[in-house]
C-alpha cells in the first residue's frame, strides 16, 4: 500500500442543524497516522467522512494525494476505505465472518478490478481472492482460527476487538492508500486500545495513510482537534437551532 498525503485549510461543513465542524487545518504526510480527536458529538465522524470523499465540505479546502477536495470527491473514494462507521459499513449479525469476507472479496473483483483481471480464468481469479482475504487478516489482525466457529462465527457472536478487526480487514481488502476508522476507543478497555493503536501504526509501517476517529490520542499521532474555539462555537450555534 502506498499512503497519501492529506491536508486541510479552514475545512468546515454546515448541515441543517448549523455547523459539524469548521475551521480544520491538517497536513499530514503519507504514511502517517491520523488522529481526529474529540468528545461524541463534536463533528469528528463527519470530518472523518469528508475527508474520503463521502460528505461534501461547505467551506475550505483538502487535498488527499493529487486529489483536491471537494472537487473530486468520487477520486478520493475510489483510493480509500473506511471502516467501523455506524450507518455506513455497519456488519450484517446473522451473517458469518466468512460470508461477510467473500461477499467483500467478490464486490471487489467485480466493482474495482480491471478488465484484465476479469477474463482470467476462475479458478485463478478465487486463488488471487483468497490470497487478498488472507492477506487483509493478517493485517487486521484477525485470525479465524481462534473464533469459536472459525470463519463460521456469526457477527453478532463476536466480541467488540473482533468485530473491530473484521471491519478494518473487509476495508483493507481494496489495498486503500487512506484508511479512516471511526471510533476505535469505542467499548474497550485499556489494553484493547492499546492493541488497536499498535494494529494502526502496524499499517501504516506497511504504507497506508491512517485517519482514526477517537476521544484521546496517543501522543505519536498527527492530531486533529474538532473542539478547537471554531468548533466549540459551531457546535453550541448547532445545539441552539
Amino acid at each position: 500500500m502506498d499512503g497519501v498525503h492529506v491536508t486541510a485549510d479552514g475545512l468546515g461543513l454546515k448541515g441543517p442543524r448549523g455547523w459539524a465542524f469548521r475551521g480544520i487545518t491538517l497536513a499530514a504526510g503519507p504514511g502517517a497516522l491520523i488522529a481526529i480527536e474529540g468528545p461524541s458529538g463534536s463533528g469528528r465522524t463527519s470530518l472523518l467522512l469528508s475527508l474520503t470523499g463521502r460528505m461534501k465540505p461547505t467551506e475550505g479546502v483538502a487535498a488527499v494525494g493529487e486529489f483536491k477536495l471537494p472537487r473530486h470527491m468520487a477520486a478520493v473514494r475510489r483510493i480509500g476505505a473506511v471502516a467501523n462507521v455506524a450507518g455506513v459499513t455497519d456488519l450484517e449479525p446473522a451473517l458469518t465472518v466468512g460470508e461477510h469476507l467473500r461477499e467483500r472479496a467478490l464486490m471487489q473483483r467485480r466493482f474495482g478490478g480491471s478488465l484484465r483481471e476479469l477474463t482470467r480464468p476462475r479458478a485463478q481469479r478465487r486463488h488471487e481472492a483468497r490470497l487478498r482475504v488472507d492477506a487483509a487478516l493478517a493485517a487486521a489482525g484477525l485470525d479465524p482460527e481462534t473464533l469459536p466457529k472459525g470463519s463460521r462465527t456469526a457477527v453478532r457472536d463476536l466480541e467488540r476487538p473482533q468485530e473491530l478487526r473484521l471491519s478494518l480487514a473487509l476495508a483493507l481488502l481494496g489495498a486503500p492508500r487512506l484508511l479512516a476508522v471511526d471510533d476505535v476507543d469505542m467499548k474497550l478497555s485499556e489494553g484493547e486500545r492499546a492493541e488497536v493503536w499498535e494494529l494502526l501504526r502496524s499499517l501504516t509501517r506497511a504504507g497506508a495513510t491512517v485517519a482514526a476517529v477517537c476521544r484521546t490520542a496517543p501522543e505519536d499521532c498527527v492530531r486533529v482537534s474538532t473542539t478547537g474555539k471554531e468548533a466549540a462555537d459551531a457546535l453550541a450555534e448547532a445545539r441552539r437551532a
